[in-house]
């Protein structure tokens, strides 16, 4: 495993200094202005339509560990999961009360346009297209993991490069960023290759594990969390290449600013959280802090939740449910977890890091 993570983390310090070239996915979305396609739509707000119904719908993948994986019991738990209940603490004190939805690539966004989910926190890359009204017309918040797309082998396969695999074949998620950015730098490298497609990641997965397939690409973090669950996970092994830049967060429609400043600013504050050292131990001591900062960010002072159509207590409310983000990060993904990814681009901005949170104020 700790190959593994050292192969990440020098992936993913190596994502920054790659250009930007990643071609855009078409994935098909019904339109935002749809009629009945979003609150906000018919000139209300998503943020109304979740308090009255008292839960949070929040779509995940529900099949990666340390990301968003229900087990046996039907528990949810990883970073993405977090990032719903971080929210549904927000607005209803209660990190429970969440509908989970697990869907594949292909049906997130036409469940998030359709109204079937009021949120995203599914692995799902930021993208000039997907953002675009002329797009998909999405709003992402702020990118919860900085990833880059990887390429998983067999460690009996002889490939040691993206160049090795001229004439073999590679399994990939059809409808996402990662089934294009491969066809992208197998066409700049001038690799003839077989892509191998599924709608389904489950099934992709047990593709390559039947050797049907020479290689699996996805998100870097996303190879890793599966290979734990793969036969014999010490028989498979990363590439040391970075195939594109994948920032990954939550996503709501576009055009219902109410809601997507909620998840936007519940988010923010989970790095914030970290920046001033509150955590879920201590969130009751720094309310007495005598930092105007702090006061304003808890709501001991001022109405900065209020002025979000939250109480001003929001963030105490979320740090006592999951804790600021690195706690949340050594939770689930973090060197004491399972995955033990490195923090890497995910450390705080002032700790080398790319996490940062406007102020607030």
């Amino acid at each position: 495993m700790r190959k593994w993570a050292s192969l990440l983390l020098a992936a993913t310090l190596s994502v920054a200094a790659l250009s930007a070239c990643t071609s855009e996915p078409t994935e098909t979305a019904a339109s935002p202005g749809a009629e009945g396609a979003s609150p906000a739509a018919s000139g209300g707000s998503r943020l109304d339509t979740v308090l009255q119904r008292g839960t949070l719908i929040c779509g995940v993948d529900g099949g990666i560990p340390g990301f968003s994986f229900v087990d046996s019991s039907g528990q949810y738990s990883g970073l993405d999961v977090d990032i719903c209940k971080a929210v549904a603490a927000a607005l209803f004190n209660d990190p429970n009360a969440v509908e989970y939805r697990n869907l594949d690539s292909t049906e997130r966004f036409t469940a998030l346009a359709g109204g079937e989910v009021d949120m995203l926190s599914r692995n799902t890359t930021w993208t000039s297209s997907r953002d675009s009204a002329g797009g998909n017309g999405l709003e992402f918040g702020p990118t919860t993991f900085y990833d880059g797309q990887g390429m998983m082998i067999a460690n009996d396969s002889g490939i040691a490069s993206l160049e090795d695999f001229a004439g073999k074949s590679v399994c990939v998620e059809t409808g996402t960023t990662t089934e294009l950015n491969l066809t992208d730098r197998m066409r700049e490298l001038n690799v003839q290759f077989t892509p191998v497609v599924f709608q389904d990641a489950d099934a992709a997965y047990a593709a390559f594990a039947e050797g049907r397939c020479q290689g699996m690409t996805s998100d870097k973090s996303q190879l890793a969390a599966r290979r734990t669950t793969l036969p014999n996970p010490d028989n498979y092994s990363l590439l040391d290449v970075t195939m594109s830049k994948e920032p990954l967060g939550p996503v709501t429609v576009n055009n219902d600013s109410r809601w997507f400043d909620v998840v936007k600013w519940v988010t923010y504050g989970l790095f914030q959280a970290e920046e001033y050292g509150i955590t879920q131990a201590n969130v009751d001591q720094q309310l007495s802090s005598e930092s105007p900062d702090i006061r304003r960010f808890l709501g001991a002072e001022g109405d900065l939740g209020t002025q979000l159509g939250l109480s001003n207590d929001f963030m105490v409310r979320v740090i006592k449910a999951v804790g600021n983000y690195g706690e949340i990060y050594e939770r689930n993904v973090g060197e004491g977890s399972d995955l033990s990814i490195p923090r890497g681009l995910n450390s705080l901005w002032n700790d080398g890091g790319l996490m940062y949170s406007p102020p607030f104020r």
